[in-house]
């Protein structure tokens, strides 16, 4: 059996054909495993790699946060490379999304690296996986004549700086394998994550950051076969490839598990040659759509997770529970290993690769439902980032040819209803290329062949969006889709100019107004002009208010034009039905100084998407403050706190004293999911876990039971056992009083997406969102436990303490900043509580 020993010393001394082709010992100066490469000595490598080897072609195709460049390298036969826009119009016709005929028979192998910046190991594998590709003589050369690598060396390159940085500045020299030195402790909030703290593992179907969208822009334009995507997990893991675990989604196709195993199959003969460990068939599912193994699989691909051994607390080399030392270059062997046999296994199955390809885009998913019908509610803004999220993915939509009444799964109340379709509607029909894709992000719910799931289990997108849908089993054929954007009117002088409240466009306009020192009005009730009413929340600017501003009426159009809101003049003070402009019920908005917490004891990835969420959506000036020296912070400049999701373990009553006085005297706190549990059954709020001493009595009763139920519980049914007290993203339903200053702008539900299992009763007013039964479950995965506590509890709430309020999130609406319908809630309790 032929043997993938990888003996690095060896790679950085192979001399090749190419005469100018540097090793990455040669070009770097060190051997693969004796250090961290930093981003600018892997990009110089590729960039090296690239202009003296013909069978290579460099593309940068977007840069990060932080401006590190991000580049693909494409590898194969100069005669291949020669036609690199042939092969990539093929594949796309294979898939139904040009027409014509593929000229070549070349399948694709996409290779991602350090999609995680602390699982480090990765970029320094892609390395000498290059290398070993195209160096001259290498017996890897068959392989490119039916296939092209894509490389992406390094998806996140701001994180794994952060990681190498770290590692850098604490490393022993030599290093310490000593699992107990510094060097294995990364400190908050570690190098797994973006500039935003985002992970981008998680970001492949909703693209909300811009490595993401940058990236998912190629990788459509190219639809690869195989996708793999390199991590790394706990130090005394050894390694995890191929077949997944369950549950698989159920439209994952017989030949995707099937290929899995073979390519599992194919690496494991390399390690038990080399007599490394691995596991396969556990631990990482193939179900939630935004990861880099299901992502591609719901494009057709065959996606995967490669798993090694090591992730932030490795380092260079530390020690493992059982005595080894886990180095650097055994990680960079394992990973090198699957990589190659990647690429051995689909270059010999090329043809089968291919027509299976080909099969999965031209039989449509066998879905129940053939239509998923989104019904227009006039809120254009919210349509338009719908639809532009839709283009991103690729997924064909557009206007009923005919009208006529229908029935389908209503996913507001989660029956099936009666509906009809008027022209303004989005209609999607399966139908299409991307059907499977479409079904998937679609579906009201997920069939879960096993409840036990890496993730999230709800994310139908007419939930995140807060689109009323209709789920259909008609065929509807689907025309043009009709434009409901009108030609934004220029603005004549008049008494002021008032604004609706429906979507994150109307916050970005209210921003970028109170950034221009625009004194700005709100109304807490409706106000009615002429034949047009204008909801609680819709915002107004006055010609009285903002005398200082110069040619008012012009600024004002110049900036409502540039948001893409259409801003209606008020001829009078005097309104037609409702408040008049001068009554205490349309208030004026003060714009706010906001403050976040981050630091050792909060959620680094919801700090992170509260923190995006400010800088790249809202565009507001935040002011973020560290657990580590918020004692000392002057509260007093501050109109709003954030304590996002986290456990706040430094935070003592000294701490949360200072917040409850800062309240008193007026100060607006919000509070959202774990930060809850500081303030509830405390002296700080009136916030309770329970809505009586007779709930409170009943719950604990049935944990009672539970507790003697679990004695006798086999201990390898435990974990199934436990679930029932498990909630693994489930939307539920959420009732609203959008009288409410923290309900402006939406109706009388909300789809709340539920990742916590903890529960609040009921406040004594200011109950603003609330699970009435549990009947208000709609989808995914919540334990029965979950389900029957949670009836009866408080989801977003308000209470007035002093001059001041605080405002419970039990449910983080800003959840990886894909849960859109959420935003415009958390905007509400910044601006509009409280002023």
């Amino acid at each position: 059996m032929k043997k993938y020993i990888v003996v690095l010393l060896a790679l950085g001394s192979m001399l090749g054909g190419h005469s100018q082709l540097k090793s990455p010992a040669s070009f770097l100066g060190y051997e693969p495993g004796e250090q961290f490469s930093r981003h600018h000595q892997v990009v110089d490598y590729f960039q090296h790699v690239a202009e003296v080897s013909p069978q290579v072609v460099l593309q940068q195709y977007g840069e990060s946060y932080e401006k590190r460049p991000l580049y693909l390298v494409f590898v194969s036969t100069k005669e291949n490379l020669d036609k690199l826009e042939t092969i990539r119009t093929d594949n796309l016709k294979r898939a139904g999304l040009l027409n014509g005929s593929p000229e070549l028979s070349i399948s694709v192998v996409w290779l991602s690296y350090n999609v995680h910046g602390n699982e480090s190991v990765s970029t320094e594998a892609a390395l000498t996986t290059l290398y070993e590709l195209v160096r001259s003589g290498s017996d890897k050369a068959e392989w490119l004549e039916n296939t092209l690598i894509v490389m992406d060396p390094c998806v996140n390159p701001d994180g794994r700086e952060r990681y190498v940085n770290f590692y850098w500045q604490y490393a022993n020299q030599p290093y310490n394998a000593n699992p107990d030195s510094w060097e294995h402790h990364e400190s908050w909030p570690g190098g797994r994550a973006n500039h935003y703290l985002f992970d981008l593992n998680r970001d492949w179907a909703w693209q909300t950051q811009v490595e993401s969208q940058q990236r998912m822009a190629v990788y459509n334009q190219w639809l690869p076969q195989i996708h793999v995507d390199f991590h790394e997990q706990g130090i005394n893991e050894p390694y995890y490839f191929a077949p997944a675990a369950e549950p698989f989604h159920e439209l994952i196709t017989d030949w995707q598990r099937d290929f899995q195993t073979q390519i599992g199959k194919n690496h494991s003969k390399y390690f038990d040659a080399n007599n490394w460990f691995y596991f396969t068939k556990q631990y990482f599912d193939l179900l939630y759509p935004s990861y880099g193994d299901t992502y591609p699989i719901y494009n057709g691909a065959i996606g995967m997770t490669y798993e090694q051994g090591g992730s932030g607390r490795a380092g260079l080399g530390v020690i493992k529970e059982e005595g080894d030392t886990l180095t650097l270059k055994d990680r960079i062997a394992h990973h090198y290993t699957t990589g190659l046999s990647t690429i051995e296994i689909t270059s010999r199955n090329n043809e089968k690769v291919l027509s299976e390809f080909t099969k999965f885009f031209k039989q449509k998913a066998p879905s129940n439902y053939k239509s998923y019908v989104l019904k227009y509610d006039g809120n254009q803004g919210k349509f338009d980032a719908l639809k532009g999220w839709l283009d991103t993915q690729g997924i064909r939509y557009g206007s009923a040819s005919v009208s006529k009444p229908l029935s389908g799964y209503h996913y507001g109340s989660g029956k099936t209803k009666s509906f009809s379709i008027v022209a303004e509607d989005i209609v999607i029909s399966t139908d299409q290329p991307k059907s499977v894709l479409t079904s998937v992000l679609f579906e009201p719910k997920t069939k879960l062949s096993d409840s036990l799931t890496y993730d999230i289990t709800a994310w139908a997108v007419p939930y995140a969006y807060g689109v009323e849908a209709y789920a259909t089993s008609a065929v509807l054929s689907v025309g043009a889709s009709k434009t409901t954007s009108s030609e934004l009117i220029q603005l004549s002088p008049a008494y002021g100019y008032i604004f609706k409240w429906e979507n994150m466009q109307d916050a970005r306009l209210l921003t970028a107004m109170l950034k221009e020192k625009v004194q700005v009005r709100f109304t807490t009730q409706p106000i009615q002009l002429e034949d047009k009413v204008f909801n609680q929340g819709s915002f107004l600017v006055t010609q009285r208010d903002n005398a200082k501003i110069r040619d008012f009426t012009n600024f004002v159009s110049n900036l409502s034009t540039q948001y893409g809101r259409q801003a209606t003049p008020i001829a009078s003070g005097f309104v037609s039905a409702g408040p008049d402009i001068g009554s205490a019920d349309v208030r004026f908005l003060r714009a706010p100084e906001v403050a976040l917490i981050g630091g050792p004891g909060t959620s680094s990835l919801d700090f992170g998407a509260t923190w995006h969420f400010f800088e790249q959506e809202l565009r507001y000036p935040v002011t973020t403050l560290s657990t580590e020296y918020f004692d000392r912070v002057d509260l007093s400049q501050y109109d709003v706190l954030i304590m996002q999701n986290g456990w706040y373990s430094d935070f003592g009553a000294n701490t949360m004293n200072k917040i409850s006085d800062w309240v008193a005297d007026g100060g607006t706190l919000i509070a959202v999911q774990g930060a809850l549990n500081k303030l509830a059954d405390s002296d700080y709020s009136g916030l309770s876990a329970f809505n009586s001493e007779a709930e409170k009595g009943a719950f604990e009763d049935k944990d009672d039971l539970v507790k003697e139920e679990l004695k006798l519980v086999p201990h390898a049914d435990r974990e199934r056992y436990d679930i029932r007290e498990y909630v693994a993203g489930a939307v539920f339903k959420v009732h609203l009083d959008k009288t409410h200053p923290l309900a402006f702008g939406y109706g009388d539900s909300y789809f709340s997406l539920k990742t916590s299992a903890s529960r609040y009763g009921y406040l004594s007013s200011g109950n603003v969102g609330v699970i009435k039964s549990p009947e208000d479950h709609l989808s995914g995965f919540a334990g029965q436990l979950v389900r029957s506590r949670v009836g009866s509890s408080l989801v977003f709430g308000v209470e007035s303490i002093g001059a001041g309020h605080m405002i419970y999130m039990a449910d983080n609406p800003l959840f990886r900043s894909f849960w859109q319908n959420g935003k415009l809630l958390f905007t509400n309790a910044i601006f509009y509580v409280g002023n």
